[in-house]
């Protein structure tokens, strides 16, 4: 657990060093993913990226100069009903949502995305049965 509360104060930290609308937007959203499953985890990978978990990556939230982006590790497996996707469109796994500053976010959409990986994550392919 020790490593959970690194990683979540290592993202407490870079929300705060934005101090801009992009650690606005980042603390945001990752209070809508947590919220949506009290059992995720909280990484922090590859040298500085939020990374949120339960059962394999649900999402990543990468900042940029222009852009706060959540990046779905399965994001190509899944329905995405209300079409947040609008980025990573081309690849075969990952998709992404880039918010900009100022964009609405759809926190019931967002919930029901993080519902949808997690299911994903934790289905267990079950070994056939010998008869």
């Amino acid at each position: 657990m020790a490593e959970a509360n690194e990683a979540s104060r290592l993202i407490d930290a870079r929300i705060a060093e934005l101090g801009d609308w992009r650690g606005e937007l980042l603390a945001r959203l990752r209070a809508v993913v947590l919220r949506a499953d009290p059992e995720i985890i909280e990484e922090w990978k590859w040298r500085g990226v939020p990374v949120w978990s339960r059962g394999g990556i649900v999402t990543t939230g990468e900042t940029y100069k222009a852009v706060v982006k959540l990046t779905f590790a399965k994001g190509a497996s899944l329905a995405d009903p209300n079409g947040l996707f609008n980025a990573s469109l081309d690849g075969n796994t990952r998709r992404a949502i880039d918010f900009h500053e100022g964009d609405a976010v759809d926190e019931a959409a967002l919930t029901a995305l993080v519902h949808e990986v997690v299911a994903l994550n934790l289905a267990k392919k079950k070994p056939a049965r010998a008869q």
